[in-house]
């Protein structure tokens, strides 16, 4: 079974493709909880009309069904809290001119 660590890491592999950069990084990635085989991620997007959402939570899915171990895959959007560029990584920031 993937452990949080695990998964969290595997999610580095999903991009924004509007700014590049994984959603992990972004801040995107609010949790990955680990319940057996079940695995169910919450995340956000950086706008509601995002059109990269669709592709995003299909990306994710993809990766996380892809482990070793994982039956079942749950997305949940939430915009609760709403992302801000404050929950970028201090390298995402600079890369992308916030620093």
């Amino acid at each position: 079974m993937p452990t949080r660590d695990d998964v969290i890491e595997a999610l580095r592999s999903v991009e924004d493709p509007e700014l590049g950069m994984d959603i992990v990084e972004l801040g995107l990635l609010y949790d990955a909880e680990v319940q057996g085989p079940k695995v169910k991620v919450s995340y956000s997007l950086t706008s509601m009309g995002c059109p990269a959402g669709p592709l995003i939570q299909q990306n994710i899915e993809e990766v996380v069904r892809s482990m070793p171990g994982v039956e079942d895959v749950e997305t949940e959007l939430t915009w609760d809290p709403p992302w801000t560029p404050d929950k970028m990584s201090e390298d995402a920031k600079f890369i992308l001119g916030f620093g």
